[in-house]
């Protein structure tokens, strides 16, 4: 039987969109050595052109062991046509082609197969390879269109994923094992929107099988949080952290990234989610078009004020298509760089504090073992290294006795 090897870049939502495929073979065989495999899949990204550069060099590499190469994900349809026509790869497939991988995988002579942009998969995941939690991805595509983003133009509009199917992979996964659940997707907290229903009734549904520990949520818009997700802020099984997309903190500069929200609203919704004493994480983009001094200024002045602990922060990448690959005066990569590197200092100064102030029992399912430690996550998704004598991977367990140091949580289990 021929090996495949699966290339995952980007997102949790292609974590899920691999499994999909992996899950709809049936004449191949899955290796996780990549130099066995007789076909690579490249699940793909395309949010920055630095990712497309990232997926066209790793393609090349393969290229030059002489192994077949299949184009998935993101990137087919931002950079698809130029790869097959350049013969880096040898196949081309688009999302709604996911559940055909295996007879795609079968073809004798080279294909595009882009399907189209409104479907959802109807495969129920029972298993991660490798994986001590669960992804979900409960809709596709995004409504959204801020001036920076291609997404919404290569995964669609956003659609529901049918929640009797959504609950039948959380029954599955649960009795496989999986404890904690991450709920992942284009636009998460648009879920229902197009099903009479919404992102708080789902939790609470899955919250309600056997098995079920954890519920983890991807990035969710501030103007999303509703009067439904606000019932489920105090549930023990959800987890203490959410990270709400606020892109920017100067008004001037979310109009000029056709933002949907507010920095005044954005602040006070912080406050009150950090009453419930949730840790809180966001996306911030430096060295967009426009990013004056004086408007970085204003920005960083405002997001000292918010209760952070988390930040998934990047400078500025030009998006070819987008309307802010037009957009003047650019900023310096310089400048960029330097603005990024004082938001990543403040929030690890932010979370360094919310670490000490909040010395709590911590709820670990731990992950990984690395260098002789045990790794986890908590209940507020940071990190902590264990020293135990026992094997305790993909376990859950309770740390009362820990070290709060600058870089990170520190325990030593005791049985």
């Amino acid at each position: 039987m021929k090996k495949v090897y699966f290339k995952t870049f980007g997102c949790r939502t292609n974590i899920y969109d691999t499994q999909i495929m992996v899950q709809n073979l049936k004449d191949f065989e899955v290796t996780q050595n990549e130099s066995k495999a007789d076909v690579v899949v490249v699940n793909s990204c395309t949010v920055t052109n630095g990712a497309d550069t990232g997926v066209r060099s790793y393609i090349n590499g393969v290229n030059k062991r002489g192994t077949k190469v299949i184009l998935a994900g993101c990137g087919a349809f931002s950079k698809g046509e130029d790869l097959f026509k350049d013969k880096k790869v040898f196949g081309v497939m688009g999302h709604s082609e996911k559940e055909n991988i295996n007879s795609l995988l079968n073809e004798k002579t080279r294909f595009v197969e882009m399907g189209d942009l409104n479907s959802l998969e109807k495969t129920i995941v029972g298993d991660y390879l490798g994986k001590s939690k669960a992804f979900l991805k409960i809709q596709e595509g995004c409504n959204f269109r801020c001036s920076y983003c291609i997404i919404p133009y290569v995964r669609g509009d956003a659609r529901s994923q049918d929640e009797e199917l959504i609950l039948e992979q959380v029954r599955k996964l649960a009795f496989n094992g999986y404890g904690e659940f991450v709920l992942t997707g284009t636009n998460i907290g648009s879920y229902g929107q197009d099903k009479r229903s919404s992102l708080g009734n789902l939790v609470k549904r899955i919250s309600k099988i056997r098995g079920v520990r954890r519920i983890r949520l991807g990035s969710i818009e501030p103007i999303q949080i509703d009067d439904s997700f606000r019932e489920i802020l105090g549930e023990p099984w959800l987890e203490k952290h959410l990270h709400l997309a606020l892109q920017h903190t100067s008004e001037e500069m979310l109009k000029l990234m056709r933002r949907r929200n507010n920095v005044k609203r954005d602040l006070e919704l912080f406050e009150e989610l950090s009453g419930f004493g949730y840790a809180l994480g966001t996306d911030f983009i430096t060295g967009h078009p426009g990013e004056s001094e004086e408007l970085w200024s204003e920005a960083y002045a405002t997001l000292q004020k918010f209760p952070l602990t988390h930040i998934h922060s990047f400078v500025y990448s030009k998006r070819d298509g987008t309307p802010s690959a037009t957009m003047k005066p650019e900023v310096r990569g310089d400048v960029a760089k330097r603005r990024l590197k004082d938001i990543e200092a403040l929030v690890a100064q932010k979370n360094h504090e919310f670490r000490q102030n909040n010395r709590v029992p911590l709820e670990i399912l731990v992950e990984e073992k690395k260098d002789g430690l045990f790794v986890g996550s908590d209940q507020f998704y940071n990190k902590i290294l264990i020293e135990s004598q026992r094997d305790i991977l993909k376990e859950w367990v309770t740390i009362n006795d820990y070290k709060v140091k600058e870089e990170g949580n520190y325990a030593k289990f005791q049985i």
